[in-house]
């Protein structure tokens, strides 16, 4: 059974502004996520499943899913911050969503493979795919071995700005033990530095491998996530901002010995639309990778 491309799109790009994700970024109006399900379909995965907020459902399946749909499976699912699990209450006032290990909870219905989890408006690279198609083929049929891409941090910053990232703490095996968010990252006189707790400046190597929210689960991580989920809003429900994300169902089935996450290297350079100023950049550098013949002018023919 080939494994399943799950993408999460429900969120708004508070820095950016606008569904970013329906953004035309490539030479004929592709979105990152076209390059993402290019990518995908030539790494070997089977379907794509998207969560959407039912609100933009009609415009995205006009610019997104009528392009590929005669290409590859298709399934939407919604996320909605009232989808809470029987006898579980939240405080009434709360407009944000619940995060990002809520949304992938959405797709406990349709997925019963092995599954990959990526941000609509991350461009991974191909290399990340295939590296993570892979691992999903080797754990058909088993339970509780996960993975996550890390990407170098050099291969990670904006050159409009400092960036957050998870940075990974791993064993000597490569199995993730952490991931500790680390804020202000930037380069400055070629060396990349952070700022710690105190507000002072901390040196990383390039090559640190950091979370850009690529994960590969097995279906048996949606009843995990429930349970956790059901832990979230009894200690976090009543709050108006407080969100439940994936990092954080990981690390608890790390700590607790439930699961093990392995930590995939990739030599891809991730981009995105952190910031406006960061289209141009990557209008460039989409059109440098169609130059040297990665990806078709045209990724899929009308």
């Amino acid at each position: 059974m080939k494994p399943t491309l799950f993408v999460l799109a429900a969120g708004m790009g508070s820095r950016y502004g606008g569904l970013k994700q329906l953004d035309g970024l490539g030479p004929n109006g592709e979105t990152i996520m076209d390059y993402s399900i290019y990518d995908a379909i030539k790494a070997g995965f089977g379907k794509v499943v998207f969560v959407i907020r039912k609100s933009f459902e009609a415009d995205f399946n006009t610019v997104v899913v009528n392009k590929f749909k005669n290409l590859i499976d298709v399934d939407i699912v919604f996320q909605d911050i009232t989808d809470v699990p029987e006898g579980c209450s939240y405080n009434p006032e709360r407009e944000k969503p619940w995060g990002t290990n809520h949304a992938v909870l959405m797709g406990k219905d349709v997925i019963k493979e092995p599954f990959a989890v990526i941000n609509a408006d991350d461009f991974y690279g191909q290399e990340s795919f295939a590296i993570l198609a892979d691992f999903l083929r080797s754990v058909e049929g088993k339970q509780n071995e996960y993975c996550m891409v890390g990407y170098h941090v050099g291969n990670t910053l904006s050159e409009s700005g400092s960036v957050s990232r998870g940075v990974c703490v791993i064993n000597e095996n490569d199995y993730l033990q952490n991931v500790v968010e680390r804020t202000h990252i930037e380069e400055k006189g070629g060396t990349i530095v952070y700022l710690d707790e105190n507000g002072e400046e901390v040196a990383i190597p390039a090559n640190t491998p950091v979370s850009m929210n690529m994960w590969g689960f097995t279906p048996d991580y949606f009843d995990y996530s429930l349970e956790y989920f059901k832990e979230f809003l009894a200690e976090n429900g009543q709050k108006l901002k407080s969100e439940f994300y994936i990092p954080l169902a990981v690390n608890n089935l790390i700590v607790q010995k439930r699961a093990t996450c392995k930590v995939l290297d990739t030599p891809s350079k991730w981009f995105g639309v952190t910031y406006a100023e960061d289209r141009p950049q990557v209008v460039l550098k989409i059109n440098e990778l169609i130059r040297k013949g990665i990806y078709p002018n045209q990724l899929f023919k009308k």
